[in-house]
């Protein structure tokens, strides 16, 4: 891991730019694993933790913060299945019991589930497309973030984004 992996604290001076070898390599070998083969153990709680604050760097036009985290493990990866089956049978009535299914299980193919929310403020005077930009950078981040720490990830959008 990171030897230094605080976050410098809000108007910190810091080097414009730094190069560094070991990122654009790290860049160059970023690939998403595919939902089906994510398996445990996924983060703990201080690893998380780690990972979002990283994907919260992203950048950020007159720091709205743009986004939300909503993180679901163990047994709220059930709970949200459920909702998520519940919904698709009303958009779907007709479908087949084994599809329903398929929805249900869709948070259970991950140890750890990530929601990231775009939350824009439409009287902020940063434009609307900036900050969906910011929360697609948050994902970005949070992927990066992921993988840096020795974690598969995917980030999808599915039906129900």
């Amino acid at each position: 891991m990171v030897a230094n992996t605080a976050a410098p604290d809000l108007g910190e001076d810091l080097p414009a730019a730094w190069p560094s070898q070991e990122t654009l390599a790290f860049l160059a070998r970023r690939r998403s694993t595919t939902a089906r083969l994510l398996a445990g153990p996924g983060p703990d709680a201080e690893a998380l933790s780690l990972m979002l604050r990283i994907a919260a760097r992203a950048p950020d036009h007159r720091r709205v913060t743009p986004f939300r985290f909503i993180v679901y493990e163990g047994a709220a990866r059930t709970r949200a299945g459920e909702a998520l089956a519940a919904a698709f049978r009303t958009m779907e009535p007709g479908a087949a019991d084994d599809r329903v299914a398929q929805e249900r299980a869709r948070f259970e193919r991950a140890p750890v589930v990530v929601a990231v929310v775009s939350k824009v403020d439409p009287n902020h005077k940063t434009p609307e497309w900036e900050q969906i930009l910011t929360a697609g950078a948050v994902c970005q981040n949070l992927l990066l973030a992921a993988l840096a720490s020795g974690f598969a990830a995917q980030w999808l959008t599915e039906w129900y984004a």
